[in-house]
């Protein structure tokens, strides 16, 4: 079942267009948003952290991001590394808790609208660079996690799966039954991609009709490699900045992901 995720928008009624939320100043981008969804027979979503910035978890790279400010005097990026997490775990796990750790983030109107997508059989699948699982969360099944999830993790030395609330409230480092220290199922610098994951995104761009790619500046490799697979008639940009995809794009809205799909109902 889906996570219950607050309440819903209430808006304006729904126009003639499909859109919510009376005249606003990207109204056209939205209605033809809207229209190639509706004549989409495999749309598929590549997402980043942008998806996620509306249900309070920050993205990385913008000037309040998760990369912005020093952890102790050490980068981010320094600490979410696979060697960082053998050589000082005390502090991997005390910058985790803190810092990619939000137990209470609920889904939001990007979140919600895709399941409804995926309800239809319109959605045929969800790319997404971000490991909070709000998609799954939602309820949406056909989710390709690129770099894992908070919400998985496993002991490094029997392998038994633990919930989130294991990292959460434990002091230290994280220890299973067994005495192995248990790590999250994401994907930290220096570790390769799950494999059959990326088959599986990648099948799905390939084959899409129509690939909507949002909330992402497309900075982060080798995801942001899978956009060459497709081969579709309609890409849609959803950002708030620029990216590397503008250019061959049918549609570019420059708006927040979660505000552009709160308008839409169609």
């Amino acid at each position: 079942m889906p996570e219950d995720s607050g309440p819903r928008d209430s808006r304006a009624e729904t126009g003639p267009d499909g859109l919510s939320g009376g005249s606003f100043p990207w109204a056209e981008e939205a209605a033809e948003l809207l229209r190639v969804i509706r004549g989409s027979r495999r749309l598929v979503f590549f997402g980043g952290a942008g998806v996620s910035t509306a249900s309070g978890i920050p993205d990385f790279r913008s000037a309040a991001g998760l990369y912005a400010e020093d952890f102790h005097g050490l980068p981010p990026e320094v600490i979410l590394s696979r060697d960082f997490l053998f050589l000082q775990p005390e502090t991997f796990f005390r910058f985790y808790r803190e810092r990619m750790l939000y137990p209470d983030a609920k889904p939001n109107a990007a979140h919600r609208y895709l399941y409804r997508l995926e309800k239809r059989d319109v959605l045929r699948g969800i790319v997404t660079q971000n490991v909070d699982g709000l998609h799954r969360a939602a309820g949406n099944i056909r989710v390709y996690e690129l770099h894992g999830s908070v919400r998985e993790n496993h002991c490094m030395e029997c392998n038994a799966s633990w919930p989130m609330e294991k990292i959460l409230f434990s002091e230290g480092i994280p220890r299973c039954e067994c005495g192995g220290v248990v790590r999250p199922d994401v994907v930290l610098y220096g570790e390769p991609l799950e494999k059959y994951v990326c088959i599986g995104a990648r099948r799905e761009i390939t084959n899409a009709d129509t690939l909507i790619v949002a909330g992402t500046s497309l900075a982060a490799e080798p995801a942001a490699s899978f956009l060459n697979d497709f081969r579709g008639k309609k890409l849609i940009v959803i950002n708030r900045e620029e990216t590397p995809a503008d250019g061959r794009a049918n549609l570019v809205i420059r708006e927040d992901v979660a505000e552009v799909f709160s308008r839409c109902s169609g």
